[in-house]
C-alpha cells in the first residue's frame, strides 16, 4: 500500500496538514480522508516515498552487517 501525505480545508476552513492515509491508489486515500472528514476541501496531496529507508540498508556492505553480527 502507499501512503499520501493530504493537506485539507475542514468544512469550517480550518486549515489541517499532514494527515498520513495509506491506500491502494490515490483515489482510495482520498475516500477514506472524505469519510474522516466530511465536505473537507484538499489542498495537497504528496505521495510518501517509503522506499527511502530501504535503500539505506541495501547499501550496506556484507563486511558492514557481519560486523554488525559480530557485535
Amino acid at each position: 500500500m502507499l501512503k499520501f501525505d493530504f493537506s485539507i480545508l475542514t468544512k469550517d476552513r480550518q486549515p489541517i496538514e499532514k494527515i498520513i492515509i495509506s491506500g491502494v491508489d490515490q483515489a482510495e486515500a482520498e475516500r477514506k480522508l472524505n469519510q474522516m472528514y466530511r465536505y473537507c476541501e484538499i489542498v495537497r496531496c504528496v505521495p510518501k516515498d517509503e522506499a527511502v529507508g530501504s535503500r539505506t540498508l541495501q547499501s550496506l556492505s556484507v563486511e558492514d552487517i557481519l560486523t554488525l553480527i559480530s557485535k
